[in-house]
């Protein structure tokens, strides 16, 4: 009797585990392209200070993708993401460096998904020269020199 009432549990409780949605963390390799450099120069429209990752909108009025620079007749609307809202504090990006309207220059990588305005943050570099590093360590992104913890190979 009681090993039955532990299956029935189990299986109602493992059930119920699955029927959760799961938010996978997913690796730079799953999502982005690092042969598909990004720089986008813009200004801030939206940020989302979100886990797992932080989320800078812009709109970009300058676009260079792949080392080929388009020609934008109106700002494209791109999503960048960032590491965590804690690793950017600790990095000196907190909500009073950025705010929307703030003019930055992003670089970074494009996602898999060519046709997606989306990309990998590397750096933000603001108008006057101050160059942050807003990219997630350890994540599979390809070794640019842009992440300070980097260790040489």
């Amino acid at each position: 009797m009681n090993k039955t009432v532990f299956v029935v549990l189990g299986t109602v409780v493992l059930g119920a585990i699955a029927a959760v949605p799961l938010v996978a963390h997913h690796a730079f390799g799953g999502e982005f392209d690092p042969n598909r450099p990004i720089l986008l120069r813009g200004a801030v429209t939206k940020i989302e200070w979100v886990n797992p990752h932080a989320w800078i909108h812009l709109a970009a009025k300058e676009v260079t993708v792949a080392g080929e620079k388009k020609t934008v007749s109106a700002p494209e609307a791109w999503a960048v993401e960032g590491g965590t809202p804690n690793t950017l504090l600790r990095r000196g990006i907190n909500r009073d460096s950025l705010t929307i309207g703030t003019e930055i220059i992003v670089d970074g990588y494009q996602t898999r998904d060519h046709s997606l305005l989306r990309g990998n943050g590397r750096n933000i570099t603001f108008a006057d020269g101050r160059k942050l590093f807003m990219g997630s360590s350890g994540t599979g992104a390809p070794r640019d020199g842009a992440d300070p913890t980097e260790q040489p190979r």
